[in-house]
């Protein structure tokens, strides 16, 4: 199936230079792959970051009184009605809803899965937590998709592989500090069969080999959706491959970092170096890309919904005739940012 035509979306100047810095300061390994991106991929990836970490950080504040997830409700009912409230991070992805058609039940899901955080859900079995996953992860994975202008069934579904292999992996980087807020994502019943109680792991978080096999369990799963995802690279636009390739590579390094600290994640915090990220970005970029690739698996059952509702959802517009009235109106709007200085620098030296 061809790729749908791409086109940036609508931001100013002012709002841009907050996305990017707000990737920049929150995810070094997402602003280096980044930068790979071809410029209009590039702006909307980072208006969704913004728009995803600033509610992400709305629900974990300190002072959340627990309603935080129904306020970005109605937040997202407003950036779809036209009128998103004058924060950078509601207008950049509003602009991104609209320049690519972003169906509102994907933002609703990464909500509902912020909802669970504010509910302090607990995850019994790994279907369980990869329905977590699929909220909190594989909504950006499938937005990212239509932001690169593909709406095929099977590349959606590897990228909602790579979301839940991404939050696997922070689950198992972030247990101690996790439990030290008084969370345990890990399945129970994984737990409990190693004889774990979370209740006294909260308590008194402390690393046993029974918790490090949890954790290699968890990383092992976590790889086998890597290599799924990693098969849909190939249906992406070209111009796109090497960074959601780079991406991939830096963030799977995170488990083999966690491997080699004896999937010890209570007393010490994987990190991947700086050098070691630049490493794997060559090698996402610098490797072959195959022609084609086996994509014929269906879509993982916690993630099927958002698969579906993605793919049923109207393209974009050819890019042509969008990415030229994009330019226009940001000149327009440069245009009339630099008459209102004037205008007042007038009245000033008046």
């Amino acid at each position: 199936m061809p790729h749908s035509a791409r086109k940036a979306p609508l931001l100013s100047a002012h709002d841009r230079r907050l996305c990017h810095q707000s990737i920049r300061a929150g995810s070094k390994s997402f602003h280096a792959a980044s930068r790979l991106l071809p410029r209009d991929v590039r702006l909307g990836a980072r208006a969704l970051y913004a728009f995803c970490r600033s509610s992400d950080d709305l629900v974990d504040d300190a002072g959340n009184d627990g309603r935080a997830s129904e306020r970005l409700r109605k937040r997202l009912e407003r950036i779809y009605a036209g009128r998103p409230i004058d924060l950078v991070c509601d207008r950049a992805f509003a602009a991104v809803a609209q320049a690519y058609h972003i169906p509102i039940e994907v933002p609703l899901a990464l909500v509902e899965g912020f909802a669970w955080d504010e509910a302090g859900r607990d995850y019994d079995t790994l279907a369980d937590l990869k329905a977590y996953a699929a909220r909190v992860a594989s909504t950006v994975g499938v937005m990212m998709t239509m932001v690169m202008g593909c709406r095929d069934r099977a590349v959606l579904a590897r990228a909602a592989d790579l979301g839940l292999a991404m939050q696997l992996t922070n689950i198992a980087r972030d247990v101690g500090e996790d439990a030290r807020r008084g969370r345990i994502y890990l399945p129970r019943e994984w737990l409990a069969a190693e004889g774990l109680d979370p209740d006294a792991l909260v308590a008194a978080p402390r690393f046993t080999p029974p918790l490090g096999r949890v954790v290699a369990r968890l990383l092992a799963e976590a790889d086998r959706l890597y290599d799924r995802a990693l098969t849909g690279v190939a249906g992406l636009p070209v111009d796109c491959r090497p960074a959601i390739r780079s991406a991939a590579f830096v963030y799977r390094e995170i488990g083999r970092e966690i491997r080699k600290a004896g999937c010890n994640s209570v007393d010490t915090r994987a990190v991947t170096t700086g050098r070691r990220k630049g490493e794997l970005i060559a090698v996402a970029t610098l490797t072959p890309f195959p022609l084609r690739a086996p994509m014929d698996d269906p879509a993982d059952p916690s993630t099927a919904f958002l698969v579906d509702v993605a793919a049923a959802h109207e393209p974009v517009a050819p890019r042509s005739m969008d990415a030229k009235l994009g330019r226009m109106l940001e000149l327009m709007d440069e245009a009339r940012r630099r008459q209102q200085q004037m205008h007042m620098a007038a009245r000033q030296g008046g």
